[in-house]
This record gives C-alpha cells, sequence and structure tokens, in this order.
C-alpha cells in the first residue's frame, strides 16, 4: 500500500512541483467576472489565483510600495504607465483587454426621473455618488464626462466621494445616495438598482483596462500565462456575459 502511496505520489509530483500562486491585482470593477473566471483556469492550469481587488490608484501605489503582486489589471491607462515609467511592469506583457462604459444608476424603487444626464444638475436631485474623481478611474472617467456636457461646476457641490466603484454602487443601493455612476457592468450584477441612463459609448469617455506582469514578480510565467487565457474565448465569452467589451485587436 505504502508503495502505491509513494508510486502516486512520484506521478503526481511534476504538477506539486511547479505550480503556482499568482497574486492577482485587479480593478473593483472585475471583481465578480474574474471570480467565475479563475477556477475552470485553476482546473486546467493547477496554480492558484490570490486577488486582490480594489481601486486601481490605491493597488497601483501598494505595488509602488512594493506590496507582493504578479499580475496587474488596471480599469485606466494611466495607473499602468506610471507603474511601466518606474519600471515595475514587464513592458512587453502589457495588453488592453477591455472596455466598457459608464450609466448613472438610482435605486430600483427610486421616483426619480433622468430622461438627461443634465438631469443631475436639476435641485431636484439632491447627491451623486461617484469614485474619488481626482485619483480612482471610474471617478476620472465620470469627472470627464461632466466637464464635456458642461454641468460639472454646476454639480460639484452635490457629489459624494467613494473608495472605488463598488462603493459608489453600495452607496446607491443602500439609498445612502439618490443616484451615481458606475460602469454598466456594476449595474447589471445589481438587484436593487437600476439605469436611469446609459451613456452612449460614442459620447462617454474611453474607458480601457491594460493588463501587464509586474517586474518584481517570482512566478513571471505563470502569470503570464494567465494573461493569455483571459484572451482566449472561454474568457472572453464570460467578459461578454458580465456586459465587458472586448478591445478590438491591433
Amino acid at each position: 500500500m505504502k508503495r502505491i502511496a509513494l508510486l502516486l505520489l512520484v506521478a503526481l509530483w511534476p504538477a506539486f512541483a511547479f505550480a503556482a500562486n499568482v497574486r492577482v491585482s485587479a480593478a473593483a470593477s472585475l471583481t465578480d467576472v474574474l471570480q467565475e473566471i479563475a477556477p475552470a483556469y485553476e482546473k486546467q492550469s493547477g496554480d492558484s489565483m490570490i486577488f486582490n481587488f480594489g481601486a486601481s490608484s490605491a493597488l497601483a501605489r501598494q505595488i509602488q510600495e512594493g506590496a507582493p503582486a504578479d499580475l496587474f489589471i488596471s480599469a485606466d491607462e494611466l495607473k499602468m504607465d506610471q507603474l511601466s515609467q518606474r519600471g515595475l511592469v514587464v513592458k512587453k506583457s502589457r495588453v488592453s483587454l477591455l472596455s466598457n462604459t459608464l450609466v448613472i444608476i438610482v435605486p430600483s424603487d427610486s421616483k426619480l426621473r433622468i430622461t438627461r444626464p443634465t438631469d443631475l444638475a436639476d435641485p431636484g436631485v439632491r447627491n451623486i455618488a461617484i469614485a474619488e474623481p481626482q485619483s480612482v478611474p471610474a471617478g476620472i472617467y465620470a469627472k470627464q464626462y461632466l466637464r464635456k456636457i458642461r454641468i460639472w461646476d454646476k454639480v460639484t457641490y452635490k457629489l459624494i466621494p467613494t473608495d472605488n466603484v463598488r462603493a459608489t454602487l453600495a452607496a446607491v443601493e443602500s439609498g445612502n445616495a439618490e443616484t451615481g455612476f458606475v460602469y454598466k457592468t456594476d449595474a447589471m450584477i445589481s438587484k436593487v438598482v437600476r439605469i436611469a441612463y446609459d451613456i452612449p459609448i460614442n459620447e462617454g469617455p474611453a474607458i480601457s483596462y491594460p493588463a501587464a506582469v509586474l517586474a518584481d514578480s517570482k512566478v513571471k510565467s505563470a502569470a503570464q500565462k494567465f494573461l493569455d487565457y483571459l484572451q482566449t474565448p472561454p474568457a472572453q465569452a464570460i467578459f461578454k456575459k458580465y456586459g465587458f467589451l472586448l478591445k478590438p485587436e491591433k
């Protein structure tokens, strides 16, 4: 019996020996979709995905300060640019994976009507939740859009800044905010908010999710394999299911 167990251990040893724990720092808006994609990949590869979700700005700061991570997926190109300029990413691994759109949401039972985005400046709209507009991608995108439609200065006093886009979603879900800006993918996963206004892709900001292996990673090959998997048809089908837009091949 011991001999059989030993033979099995020897047979399985390569899988145990080369399995990697891949630490993925990813934008908060990717929480649900990556958690659905990961199990199939882990079963196929033998590797384990360890996720750290948060605002891209906070994750980039953690990486700059030496926090352990192998793969970074940001919700905007600027945060990746900042890490690249500091030599913290493997430049040849960088790819723009996804896009998204912004929506204005309200609680499902809200009687507030927003027929056009400029309605946000009306006195009847008391407050607007938005991810931190100075640093968090979702907030930066929303600020760009509000400036484009020329109501930023008219609504700044109504803004309720949050730590990230999921915190914005939670603020509207709980009723602590009357309305808010989130990605369409965030609105789609909630059962207690509805989309009051869907910003057309050609009118909203250009949203991009770049990903890259990190230079300090001890498992670069495993991180690159997961990044490659995210660009395969099975993973892309799940991204589409959650409402993400796939970036066209160049």
